[in-house]
């Protein structure tokens, strides 16, 4: 605390500056969302203008072009006004109104959003305004909670899906976890929306529903390992490990927010027997340890066991009164589901079985040097070819 001259500061003065910056910082964020709704509020007036009073037809094909270079004119320097941007907002406006679902029902669809634990209050109180200021007055105005959302991330969102439904699944992910617009292209790009959720689990018969649902959210039933390279075509469970903790910052990207790793073959002792897990992560948002076992081959029956194993050899010894109960994951190269679904029987711990694709070859990709033999190859061939096209020109004439 900075000091000047003639004051007596005590503890009521500094609680006093401490509500200050609490109140200051919150109508920060309340300005910034209130800012930003009204940005996206008046990027969808456009685009319904442009599509409502049919534009093109009535002003020429060149209609967009000519309103970006008027509100530019009047509006230097902002660059929301270039008519690359004004086509988006258009496009925004088309993907929402694509099908008989109007977005008053859409609202609908985020009673089960979960804001983020930190300034929720701060960040409810201005949608509420918002809510009740406008989204009251037009039934086409847009859902309060799409104000949480950036003008790029909903951008991303409608080039990239294909429903409705897909696109609310990604904006709810983003007010969820507060993704950076690189972490929401990641997260289109590995099709979070078709694989999560659908990993098969016993996650239902062995916790509580609330926290079943948020399991099944945050773990996929297919993982996509194409940032790893194993050296050959055939490989163990060691290799696909080595293959990838080598880039364990494209390992927790494919996991998905909230995972930290704990340790590589983690030492577990059991008297006087050391038994070693994969990979041990720590999910921060399930306050729990999670054991993933990684299989380069499809799933046995026995693996069930073994996982079920460490589950509870981990809560017996690392988990603290504070985590939730260990959750196992097991990822193999392929399963038959009805194998999974009869080993679950029987096994009191919560587990879920994926798979993986995409591994890569290190045999199956060239060399430098191999490249560059195949280049003086190819050129040479070429030459040969060309001196007998002239050898044959010579001899016809």
């Amino acid at each position: 605390m900075v000091k000047s001259h003639d004051v007596h500061l005590d503890g009521e003065y500094a609680d006093w500056i401490a509500e200050l910056k609490h109140r200051y910082r919150a109508a920060q964020v309340k300005a910034s969302v209130r800012v930003n709704s009204e940005k996206l509020l008046f990027n969808w007036e456009l685009g319904r203008d442009l599509v409502q009073k049919k534009a093109e037809e009535k002003w020429g094909a060149g209609v967009v072009e000519q309103v970006s270079l008027d509100l530019q004119r009047e509006f230097p320097g902002n660059e929301g006004f270039s008519a690359r941007n004004l086509w988006r907002m258009k496009q925004w406006y088309l993907f929402y109104n694509q099908s008989d679902t109007k977005l008053p029902q859409l609202g609908a669809e985020f009673k089960n959003v979960k804001l983020p634990q930190a300034g929720t209050e701060i960040l409810l109180q201005p949608v509420r305004e918002i809510e009740d200021e406008k989204l009251q007055q037009s039934v086409e105005e847009i859902p309060a909670l799409f104000a949480l959302v950036p003008w790029r991330h909903h951008v991303e969102i409608i080039s990239k899906c294909n429903s409705i439904e897909e696109a609310l699944f990604y904006i709810g992910k983003t007010i969820e976890q507060g993704l950076s617009r690189a972490a929401l292209v990641n997260c289109i790009k590995a099709n979070l929306y078709e694989h999560q959720g659908k990993i098969l689990n016993n996650f239902a018969e062995h916790m509580p529903e609330l926290q079943s649902k948020l399991v099944q959210e945050v773990f996929k039933e297919n993982y996509d390992f194409g940032f790893a390279t194993v050296d050959h075509e055939i490989y163990n469970e060691n290799d696909l490990e080595e293959a990838l903790t080598r880039s364990i910052t494209g390992l927790l990207l494919e996991l998905g927010t909230g995972f930290a790793l704990v340790g590589r073959q983690k030492q577990l002792w059991a008297g006087d027997t050391t038994r070693k897990i994969d990979l041990l992560f720590y999910h921060i948002r399930l306050r729990c340890y999670v054991v993933c076992e990684l299989k380069a081959k499809a799933f046995e029956p026995e693996f069930a066991g073994k996982l079920n194993f460490y589950v509870n050899a981990v809560d017996d010894l690392l988990k603290d009164k504070e985590d939730n109960p260990t959750i196992g994951l097991l990822i193999c190269s392929d399963m038959n589901k009805a194998e999974v679904q009869w080993s679950f029987r029987g096994i009191s711990t919560p587990i879920g079985v994926a798979t993986y694709n995409n591994i890569r070859i290190k045999d199956a990709l060239p060399t430098q040097e191999q490249l560059k033999e195949r280049m003086e190859l190819l050129q040479r061939e070429m030459r040969a070819t060309k001196r007998l096209m002239k050898g044959n020109k010579k001899s016809k004439n």
